[in-house]
């Protein structure tokens, strides 16, 4: 979306191509009835040949690694699912774009804000912003359209900001930036980290691979941190700084952050030396000229969202409701998530900058995993116990196929509207690292009518299955004792209390079909 070069090298690059590789395997999921793997050969699985399942005494044993459907409380679930799909929509960063590259400047009516309220309120707004705040009629009809159009996405917006612009605000005012630039993410990336224009520019602040690469935002195979909120926004902040230093003005800084500063010395020139934004706009690219609008747009409405009645949410995890932990050895997010109980998307939201969803341990790098604050203490008080675990399923990937799974159980699943990763993972009780690593993707990114091949771990159905599903109690044997839930408990670190018993089995005896514990919740523990 922004191209970034700074004027003394007067270098343009060209964006480079991204090729993608697209499983074009087929086959038809009906072709024919398979085995069931089960610890009992001899048991017939009930959602495929609909014959009762005879099911013997399940020994302990050691852990198999295998996740199945994180389920929940079906409204809690219902609410979690819609808050998923809205951070890993690109539907929100798409409409964004498209506002700044097609705006309109034609009049709009809208008498809820009359023109005189409006001058009144972008006069006290320019008395506190070092931004020329100034009404004209084509910043009123762009302030208008928006609050007209554009409702349901602005308080998604607001609602996102609660969590990113604090950690915004601390890194600009540490490079002496007006506060104020926290509303060009919004311009920039609609507050998606891992947004990605069609040129490649990339992340919150949106770095073209070079410019981030300039000041100092690490890309590999594994790490992109042009996604990373903080490191990102110190590099967005230094080289505004450095636009401004050369422009000395910020609407002239913004819109060489957006279009590269040659493109605006070039308008300068072709407008006969003005130097007001306003002056030049005609001469920019057409995306540019709409782009300081927007951006004053946004500002007045997010400055005035309560008298607008916008509402100002709190968000699902504050910013100062994180903590992170430098990572010792390779993680992935997978196995974070089972072993805190922490949702796998939560901890995408939270990590946006690994691109695999692994946390790599490459010496003198300092990659770090930031974590609800009510789960670091876990974390760090089992540190060895969880890379002994994740070490040990590194190792277990090795073999060609996932365990227990056979070549022939293999199914190609379309990619709907509305899907991502995780509930598709859910979907067939597999992984979202499974996923990609079946598919060879790269990023969390799909998009509609993309053929996935899955080797589900339960059998395939044609939707989700309900949240109110439950899992039928299997029998224990041998000395069965009760174990009370304390706060912190997950799954993993109760099976840890226990030599030989594994998630699976606690799952399997108490009936369990998710990964949520409740404190006071009583399970039932065969003792090896």
């Amino acid at each position: 979306m922004a191209f970034r070069f700074l004027i003394t090298l007067l270098i343009f690059n060209t964006g480079t191509c991204i090729l993608q590789a697209q499983d074009s395997i087929s086959l038809k999921t009906n072709q024919v009835k398979k085995k069931a793997v089960a610890l009992n050969k001899s048991s017939k699985d009930s959602l495929i040949d609909g014959k009762t399942k005879t099911v013997k005494v399940i020994e302990a044993e050691s852990d198999s690694l295998n996740i199945k459907n994180l389920q929940d409380h079906e409204f809690a679930a219902g609410l979690d699912e819609k808050w998923y799909e809205e951070l890993y929509s690109n539907a929100l960063f798409d409409t964004i774009y498209k506002s700044v590259t097609e705006l309109s400047f034609d009049a709009v009516d809208y008498p809820e804000l009359p023109t005189e309220v409006l001058k009144q309120r972008l006069k006290e707004l320019d008395a506190r912003t070092p931004f020329n705040v100034e009404y004209n009629p084509s910043l009123e009809n762009v302030i208008k359209s928006y609050l007209k159009n554009r409702r349901e996405q602005l308080q998604k917006l607001i609602t996102l900001s609660a969590f990113y612009f604090p950690m915004f605000e601390r890194e600009l005012d540490l490079y002496d930036i007006p506060l104020e630039i926290k509303y060009l993410a919004i311009v920039e990336s609609a507050l998606k980290p891992r947004a990605k224009s069609r040129v490649g520019a990339t992340g919150l602040w949106q770095f073209m691979f070079s410019t981030g690469k300039m000041y100092g935002l690490d890309v590999s195979s594994y790490v992109d941190e042009r996604s990373d909120p903080i490191k990102s926004t110190e590099a967005a902040a230094k080289y505004l700084a450095k636009l401004y230093e050369i422009f000395g003005d910020w609407d002239l800084a913004l819109a060489a952050y957006n279009s590269g500063p040659g493109n605006v010395t070039k308008a300068i020139r072709r407008s006969g030396g003005y130097k007001n934004y306003w002056n030049i706009r005609h001469n920019l690219p057409r995306e540019t000229a709409g782009y300081l609008p927007a951006f004053l747009a946004n500002m007045y409405i997010f400055e005035y969202a309560e008298e607008h009645g916008f509402k100002k949410y709190k968000p699902e995890t504050a910013y100062f409701e994180t903590d992170t932990v430098r990572v010792k050895q390779m993680i992935t997010l997978d196995q974070v998530s089972e072993v805190t109980g922490t949702p796998i998307e939560e901890l995408q939201f939270l990590n946006p900058s690994y691109k695999l969803d692994i946390i790599p341990f490459i010496k003198d790098e300092n990659y770090t995993l930031r974590l609800p604050i009510g789960v670091i203490g876990q974390f760090v008080n089992n540190e060895e116990k969880i890379y002994a675990f994740a070490k040990a399923e590194f190792d277990e990937r090795e073999k060609p196929l996932p365990q227990l799974i056979e070549a022939d159980q293999r199914l190609t699943y379309r990619v709907k509207s509305g899907d991502y990763l995780g509930k598709i993972s859910r979907m067939y009780g597999v992984r979202v690292s499974d996923i990609k690593r079946w598919n060879g993707l790269r990023s969390n990114d799909i998009s509609i009518g993309q053929r996935l091949t899955i080797f589900p771990r339960r059998p395939h159905v044609s939707a989700p299955i309900s949240a109110t599903a439950t899992t039928k109690t299997k029998p224990l044997s041998g000395e069965v004792i009760t174990y009370i839930v304390q706060s912190g408990d997950s799954l993993w670190s109760i099976a840890q209390k226990f030599p030989g018993v594994s998630v699976q089995n606690i799952k399997d005896w108490n009936g369990i079909s998710g990964n949520n514990l409740k404190p006071g919740m009583k399970l039932k523990i065969a003792k090896g």
